[in-house]
C-alpha cells in the first residue's frame, strides 16, 4: 500500500479517537519514550568540551534510531503503521488544548492562565486575558505545522523512518534546542536540523490556512510577516493564523521573568484577541485538517 493510503486512516482515527487517556495512563506514550532518549542522551553527552560536537552524535543516535525502529515496524504490516502515525499526529490533542484555553477564559482569567500554561513555555502567572489568548492562537498555528502537518508530509515521504526520524528530531528540539549556556552548544545540531525538516511542512501549512480561510491574496504579507518572526518556520503559520483572524501574534512576552522583546506578526491587527478568536482558530485548524486529508486521499487515488 501506499503511504498516503495507510496516511488516510491514520488522520482519521487521531480525528475520531485523540489520545485515550485509558491508555497512556497504563503504558508510556511514544512521545514520552522518545523524551526519556533525548534525556538519556543529555544526561550521558552534554559535559566537558566539544559538545557541539557530542551534540552532532546524539543526533545520528536519534536519526538511526528512527531510521532502524522505522523499518522494522513497518514489516510488521499495514495496521501496524495505520496505529503509529495515527499516535504521532496530534491534531484533536492539539485543538483539545487550545480550545480549552478558550473555556478557561470564558470561565475567568485565571483559568485561562492555568490553561494556556499547560501548552506554552512562556511566563503565564500576569498574563493579560489578550495575551493568553495570543500565546495559544500561536501554539495552535505552530504545532499544526509540528504537529500535523510535519508528521504527515515525512510519511508520505519515507514512511513509518520518515515519521519516526522527524519527531525524535522535534522532540530534541523541544528539549535541548534552546539558545541557552547549558544549551547553545550542545543543542545546535537538532535544532537545525528540525528547522531543515520543517521549512516545507510550515510553509505547506501557512498555504492550508491561507486557502481555508481565503487569504491567498495576501500570501506576500504572510510571507513579509513571516521573516519578522524569531523562528524560520513557525512565523509561517502563525503568519497565516494572525491574517486570517485580523489579529496581531507574536510580541514582546517574559520567560523565567525577564521580557524579550520580540517583532510583531501584523503588527496593524487586534491586540484584544480573546476566547472567540481561540474559538475560530480552532475551527480553522479543523478546516485545515479536513483540506489536509482531501489532498491525501487524492495523492492515495493518484499512486
Amino acid at each position: 500500500m501506499s503511504t498516503a493510503a495507510l496516511l488516510i486512516p491514520a488522520l482519521l482515527i487521531d480525528a475520531a479517537l485523540g489520545e485515550p487517556k485509558w491508555l497512556w495512563s497504563r503504558i508510556p506514550h511514544p512521545a514520552v519514550l522518545m523524551g526519556r532518549l533525548v534525556q538519556a542522551l543529555d544526561d550521558g553527552f552534554n559535559d566537558g568540551e566539544g559538545k557541539r560536537g557530542k551534540g552532532v552524535m546524539a543526533v545520528c543516535v536519534l536519526v538511526l534510531t528512527g531510521l532502524l525502529l522505522g523499518w522494522i515496524l513497518s514489516w510488521l504490516g499495514a495496521v501496524v503503521s495505520v496505529l503509529i502515525a495515527a499516535i504521532l499526529i496530534a491534531q484533536r490533542s492539539l485543538t483539545d488544548h487550545v480550545g480549552a484555553v478558550a473555556a478557561g477564559l470564558r470561565h475567568g482569567l485565571t483559568d485561562g492562565r492555568t490553561a494556556v500554561a499547560q501548552i506554552v513555555s512562556r511566563d503565564t502567572a500576569s498574563m493579560t486575558g489578550p495575551q493568553v489568548a495570543r500565546a495559544a492562537i500561536e501554539s495552535g498555528a505552530e504545532n499544526f505545522s509540528d504537529g500535523v502537518v510535519a508528521p504527515a508530509f515525512w510519511f508520505l515521504v519515507a514512511g513509518l523512518p520518515g515519521l519516526l526520524i522527524y519527531k525524535l528530531v522535534n522532540t530534541a528540539d523541544s528539549m535541548i534546542g534552546y539558545r541557552t549556556e547549558a544549551y547553545e552548544e550542545f543543542g545546535w545540531a537538532a535544532a537545525r536540523l528540525d528547522d531543515v525538516l520543517n521549512i516545507i511542512p510550515a510553509r505547506l501549512s501557512a498555504l492550508l490556512l491561507a486557502i481555508v480561510t481565503r487569504r491567498t491574496g495576501d500570501w506576500g504579507m504572510i510571507s513579509s510577516d513571516a521573516r519578522k518572526h524569531r523562528s524560520p518556520n513557525a512565523g509561517w503559520p502563525e503568519a497565516a493564523m494572525a491574517r486570517a483572524l485580523g489579529v496581531a501574534l507574536a510580541g514582546p512576552r517574559s520567560y523565567d521573568g525577564a521580557v524579550r522583546d520580540f517583532a510583531w506578526v501584523n503588527e496593524t491587527g487586534s491586540k484584544s484577541a480573546g476566547a472567540h478568536d481561540i474559538t475560530r482558530c480552532c475551527e480553522i485548524l479543523w478546516k485545515s485538517w479536513g483540506l489536509t486529508l482531501v489532498l491525501v486521499v487524492a495523492l492515495g487515488l493518484l499512486f
